[in-house]
């Protein structure tokens, strides 16, 4: 470790403080960037992370889009060598239900926890508190040396967590502008409390929502039940099918495409993952889905298919009697690299298709369709962060998979031919999307400090 390095990082803890503080701020602004209600509080997020930049004296755009405004900033470090993207997002789940939340979800408290203390707040871990690691090492790096030690560029979007309709327009709009050796991305998770990682897979998505259409309006139960058909009943028998009795999804040509890597298997095995305490995060002690395939490989290395809601009829207080007129599901696949998002989406509504009752059609909105992503382990980037984090962390980092998809890793490459660097400090724990989301303090602060060791050796790489 440099001296500089070993100043840089003194300074973290002395200011830790304040950069909770800013962190705070920030999640006191409720930028759920879907919510039309919010829209105004988004775009204050957007400002807000603005100005952040600015006071680093970095070269700060605020782009207004057709969506929720893109925030880049860029600042020259040394002048020399490649520039390294940083990416984040602003905008944040909505909070609902409100009523399973400690605290109210945009007013950040402080809590003791297994970790110490830590913050609970919408954003905390996805991804206010994770983006705002990076821009407090680079106000570190600022405040110890006047510089940063590397050329970066920050893209801050606030449309991720509703399917980043503006991001690839901006992208090719700007591509010239944000190009970059590699972008950095701090919104995956960590190994444990104690070791970090770097995220080298992550599985695709497709999502549909596909609503049964069958009588012309709704009926009195008394007088044609029995005699029609029930489009809730109809829908929840259909989708009833889509695994069997072992877990496996049932839509045709599902695993055709499904690639098992055994050396990866093998290198996965020795993580020793504790399943037990995984299911114990979602409050359960009995895992679901195919029994041939451990609960790491499920969520890691294999292809899944889950309802994500259902409604339809009436569901207000006491009784009503009558067979609705239509009922709706949304449908989400998670798929591995190798499968097509766009023939598993085909499959999946040929499925329903298949089993659509006399007199009934569907209605479908598609609202993503994104592969699977596989990250080279040979990037000497990759292998730079890795040696950078073992200066902060006493263990050495691993590489891992993720259940999760970030669709802008594709477009990244795609359209800016760069690979991205997943580099997260969150863990299954923070209740992430979920009520009484948090973010350990002390995982922030491996955080700042690691992404100080990074851009200093990504300094060095590129010079």
């Amino acid at each position: 470790m440099t001296n500089t390095l070993q100043d840089v990082l003194n300074w973290i803890d002395e200011h830790l403080e304040e950069s909770l503080q800013r962190v705070e701020d920030f999640l006191r602004i409720p930028s759920v960037g879907t919510d039309p209600a919010h829209d105004e509080d988004t775009r204050r997020a957007a400002q807000f992370a603005g100005d952040l930049l600015s006071e680093l004296d970095m070269d700060t755009t605020v782009h207004t889009t057709p969506g929720q405004p893109m925030v880049v900033a860029h600042d020259d470090g040394p002048g020399t060598g490649p520039h390294i993207l940083y990416y984040g997002h602003y905008d944040v789940q909505p909070a609902d239900p409100l009523e399973l939340w400690d605290s109210p979800p945009f007013e950040p408290v402080r809590v003791d926890g297994e970790e110490g203390p830590k913050i609970v707040a919408r954003g905390a871990a996805d991804d206010k508190g994770q983006l705002m690691m990076f821009i407090e090492a680079f106000r570190a790096w600022k405040a110890v040396t006047g510089s940063v030690p590397a050329p970066v560029r920050i893209l801050l979007e606030g449309e991720e967590e509703s399917g980043s309709d503006s991001l690839e327009p901006f992208l090719h709009e700007h591509a010239k502008e944000l190009e970059s050796a590699v972008c950095v991305i701090s919104d995956t998770g960590m190994w444990t409390p104690d070791t970090p990682a770097i995220t080298t897979r992550l599985r695709g998505i497709i999502y549909l929502q596909a609503t049964l259409h069958g009588p012309s309006h709704d009926l009195h139960s008394g007088v044609y039940g029995g005699a029609v058909v029930n489009p809730i009943n109809a829908l929840t028998r259909i989708v009833s099918q889509l695994h069997d009795d072992h877990g496996r999804v049932q839509i045709d040509g599902f695993y055709d495409d499904v690639d098992v890597d055994e050396a990866l298997l093998s290198e996965w095995k020795g993580l020793n993952f504790d399943e037990a305490g995984f299911l114990e995060t979602a409050g359960l002690k009995t895992s679901m889905g195919e029994a041939s395939h451990s609960v790491l490989e499920r969520v890691w290395a294999r292809p899944s298919c889950d309802i994500n809601g259902i409604w339809a009829g009436y569901t207000g207080p006491g009784a009503k009697t009558v067979i609705a007129a239509h009922a709706s599901c949304k449908i989400s696949c998670r798929m591995v690299p190798n499968q097509d998002p766009r023939v598993i989406m085909d499959a999946l509504k040929a499925f329903l298709e298949a089993r659509t009752p006399e007199g009934c059609r569907w209605e479908f909105e598609e609202f993503g369709c994104n592969p699977g992503i596989c990250v080279a382990t040979d990037s000497p980037w990759l292998q730079s962060a890795r040696q950078a984090m073992n200066q902060v962390f006493e263990n050495d980092a691993v590489l891992i998979g993720s259940g999760g998809s970030l669709p802008i890793v594709g477009s990244f490459q795609s359209i800016l031919g760069i690979d991205s660097l997943l580099v997260g400090f969150g863990l299954d724990s923070d209740r992430v999307h979920s009520p009484n989301e948090e973010f350990s303090i002390a995982r922030f602060r491996h955080g700042v400090r690691s992404h100080a060791a990074m851009v200093e050796a990504f300094g060095a790489l590129s010079s």
